[in-house]
């Protein structure tokens, strides 16, 4: 079966948001934002399509790209130390527990871009087909993802807050 426009869920894009602020939040944790032009394949895209991708210390995305995607692609690079972050080339990682802390860290870094925040972004999660053992974004992040939280704070990442750290 083949996926139209039509088909693909509602989500907050990359055009909807201020891409300054998406820059300079990645800035913060020495990552680059390149805009890739409209309708041109996505350097570095594990998924391929709109989905962001990564290569060394830049996050690709187009107009199109959903911000969890973006957001998600950054976070494997941030919870990479230096020296692996700059080998990657579209697969950031094969730990549960690296997956994991990158998606707890999306949602976090979601509340540091204005109009966007944790809320939206776990709806945009649920809406795109994120899995979670107990039904939504939102239950794991409250009640399953105590693993992911304290592998981010044992790498400094988060303080003991859940606030993200900034590089």
């Amino acid at each position: 079966m083949q996926v139209t426009h039509s088909d693909i869920p509602h989500v907050t894009r990359l055009a909807d948001i201020d891409e300054n602020a998406a820059r300079t939040l990645l800035t913060r944790y020495g990552l680059s934002l390149q805009r890739v032009p409209d309708g041109q394949p996505i350097p570095g895209s594990f998924w391929g399509d709109e989905e962001a991708g990564i290569i060394g210390s830049t996050v690709y995305a187009r107009g199109d790209t959903p911000v969890h995607s973006l957001l998600h692609e950054a976070g494997h690079l941030i919870v990479l130390p230096p020296e692996r972050r700059a080998k990657v080339h579209t697969d950031a990682t094969d730990s549960i527990d690296e997956e994991d802390a990158t998606c707890y860290l999306q949602i976090v870094l979601a509340d540091e871009l204005p109009g966007i925040g944790r809320e939206r972004l776990m709806a945009d999660m649920d809406a795109w087909g994120y899995s979670f053992r107990l039904g939504s974004t939102r239950a794991w992040f409250d009640e399953d993802a105590e693993n992911a939280r304290h592998w981010l704070i044992a790498r400094q990442l988060l303080d003991e807050q859940g606030r993200p750290v900034f590089a």
